[in-house]
Parts: C-alpha cells; sequence; structure tokens
C-alpha cells in the first residue's frame, strides 16, 4: 500500500509538470543572513527608499527597519486590528506621488460589530507616526471566521487593487454582492473608478471574482498584467492573470480536494463562464509574497517570478516561457521557516520575511 501510494504520488506530480528542481538550483550559492532582531510573524514588507522598509507584524504592530544597521523603530497610530488566527495587521505599500508625498497603504482585518472585514487605510508618516490616517475601503463580508481575509495590495496605473478572500464562506465567493473572493480596484483616495468592470448588482468596486485566498499580488514588468496567487484547499493553489470582470472560478472549479478527502462540488477543473489558472501546484505549496525579478545579482533568476511557500517553507523560482509560467525549481529550502512575503532590493538582493513566532527579515544574496 505505501509502494502504490508513493507512484500515485509521483504520478500526480509528474502530470502536472511541477517537479521541484533539486538542491543544486539557480542561486545555489546565494548567502542567507538575518536583517535585525527576531520578529513575531511579520507579514507584509514595503520598501521607503534604499535603506529603509516598513514591515507589519501580524498581532497589530507596524514598524520602520534601516536595513544597513537592522535598527528598529516603532511606528505610532496604526489601526485597531482583528489579531486572531489569520486576522491582524497584514499588507503594507508605500507609494510616492509625482509631488514627491509618501503614502503608506494598510491592508487589514479591521473589527466590527460581527466579527471582522478586510479594510483599507491610508495615512502619510511623520518621524514615528501615522497621520492622516483615513479608512479608505472595508469590504461588506462581516464574519467572525478569523481566516481567509486576502489582503495583498498593489499599485498600477494609479490604481490600487486589494484582494479580499472569502473568509471561509465560499459561496460568497460567487454571489456579486459580496466582496467576499475579490480582487477591488480603487483610485488611490479611495474613490471608485467609473471604468470598473460591470457586475449587475455587484459590490462597490469589483474588479474580478471568484477566490478563494488571494494573497500574493505582483505586477508583470513587460506586460503589465497583475498577477495573483492563492490559497486552493487540500491542493489547486493556482496563479491567476486578473481581467476586468473575470471569475476565477472558486468553488465551481478547482484542482483541490477537500480537507477531509473527496471533490470540490463536483470535482470540475474548469467551469464555463470562468477563468482557469495558468499555473497550480498539487500538493499545495500555500503561496503567500510574490514578486518579479529583473535585477542583476542572480542573472540566473531574471524575468522569472518568486513565490514564497508558508507550508514547504521555501522560496520557488518560476521559469517564464512567452511570459507565461513555464518550470519551477527551489532557491531556498527550510531555512528560515515559514517564508511570508518577498520583496526585491534595489540592488537585487531578495528581501524574505518569515512568518514564526521568531521570525523576521532575512536577506538573500551573493
Amino acid at each position: 500500500m505505501y509502494l502504490l501510494r508513493m507512484a500515485l504520488f509521483c504520478l500526480s506530480l509528474a502530470t502536472s509538470g511541477l517537479y521541484a528542481a533539486a538542491a543544486q538550483g539557480p542561486a545555489a550559492d546565494a548567502k542567507i543572513e538575518q536583517i535585525g532582531p527576531s520578529l513575531a510573524h511579520p507579514w507584509g514588507i514595503s520598501l521607503i527608499d534604499n535603506r529603509t522598509a516598513l514591515i507589519t507584524l501580524r498581532d497589530g504592530e507596524l514598524i520602520r527597519m534601516y536595513l544597513d544597521t537592522g535598527d528598529v523603530t516603532k511606528i505610532d497610530n496604526v489601526p485597531a486590528v482583528f489579531a486572531r488566527k489569520q486576522g491582524g495587521l497584514l499588507d503594507v505599500l508605500t507609494h510616492k506621488d509625482t509631488s514627491g508625498l509618501l503614502s503608506i497603504y494598510i491592508c487589514y482585518s479591521k473589527p466590527v460589530t460581527g466579527g471582522a472585514v478586510t479594510a483599507l487605510d491610508r495615512a502619510e508618516l511623520k518621524k514615528d507616526r501615522l497621520i492622516n490616517r483615513q479608512t479608505l475601503f472595508q469590504a461588506n463580508d462581516v464574519s467572525a471566521r478569523a481566516v481567509h481575509f486576502g489582503c495583498r495590495i498593489t499599485i498600477y496605473n494609479n490604481h490600487l487593487f486589494m484582494s479580499i478572500g472569502d473568509r471561509g464562506q465560499r459561496n460568497n465567493a460567487q454571489a456579486l454582492t459580496s466582496h467576499a473572493g475579490a480582487v477591488v480596484r480603487l483610485h488611490l483616495d479611495g474613490m471608485i473608478p467609473e471604468n470598473n468592470p460591470n457586475f449587475e448588482n455587484g459590490a462597490p468596486g469589483l474588479f474580478t471574482k471568484g477566490h478563494r485566498n488571494p494573497q500574493g499580488m505582483a505586477i508583470h514588468p513587460l506586460t503589465g498584467d497583475i498577477w495573483v496567487n492563492e490559497h486552493g484547499p487540500k491542493g489547486g493553489d493556482e496563479i491567476n492573470i486578473l481581467e476586468a470582470g473575470a471569475n476565477y472560478g472558486w468553488p465551481l472549479a478547482s484542482f483541490g480536494k477537500e480537507y477531509f478527502g473527496g471533490p470540490i462540488g463536483n470535482g470540475l477543473t474548469s467551469f464555463p463562464g470562468t477563468k482557469d489558472p495558468i499555473w497550480h501546484w498539487t500538493p499545495s505549496i500555500a503561496p503567500s509574497g510574490m514578486a518579479f525579478y529583473d535585477k542583476q545579482m542572480f542573472p540566473e533568476l531574471s524575468g522569472g517570478l518568486l513565490v514564497t511557500s508558508l507550508k514547504f517553507r521555501r522560496l520557488y523560482h518560476l521559469q517564464l516561457k512567452n511570459n507565461l509560467p513555464n518550470r519551477q525549481s527551489v532557491i531556498l529550502d527550510k531555512r528560515i521557516g515559514r517564508v511570508r512575503d518577498v520583496e526585491i532590493a534595489p540592488d537585487g538582493a531578495i528581501l524574505l520575511l518569515s512568518d514564526e513566532a521568531t521570525g523576521g527579515l532575512f536577506k538573500l544574496s551573493r
């Protein structure tokens, strides 16, 4: 029976085309080092400049870290968060406009009557304090379940994109009146763009629907497409390319299975009227952070996609062919614990967050 299970396991990998590379893969000579002190469950990182980063801690702290010294300063006036299980202070994004004004965007689980919602605040940073902080958006899917907040954000072409998970209530991902299982698109001031796609009776701001728990988002440097990765159930983690008004199928279609065994719904991997993923992982890797690599420190990674793995505690590199994933390899394997987020430093070093109780910021370089 053991040999049969192993044969089936290897067959599933082969048919998916998802073999991980051997230990001697790209960046095999890279060194990994921790910057600064241990941090409890860091979630998101965004650079302010070449030597300074903002990092969120899931329990509700925002810190500034100096990358050359590792010194840390706590930032005040952070929003109150629903810090339970997967909820808390999640993603952070810095954005400087044409006038030089630096805005700080924070995605978090906001406590409300009945539970929590995924929310977005914008503020400015003055010394060690957020000022002029205001809530730009909060989802309408109130739930006491402390799971599947999504909460990854990016900015492209003066629009802000934010992912929202299904909050553990999968059918809401197909309910157009709900923000659950969606990516929303906003102006940078939180207003809804007039040219957003028209979902009939749709919740304000919807850009796409049918997601499960999207926690990675990156902009393709050549096409400008926004790529999103998302957690599947037991298997079926996905990468999708966002198209305005598209539906990505959850839970009507999935490459995953129920945690207790058996198919999702009717066991379909594709459903009419919905978009199929451009890549999927079975077994699940639990993807979170994601970034395209276009620097010269690791030329063998240039043009590829980096994806962090919580489950396998890895950093993956996906090589692209015709601007789509072609094959993957493992760059970092079980060296720093659960890998939550990835950011590319200006010099080409790869910054990684370890989401452990004694995690922190790590730098991969050569």
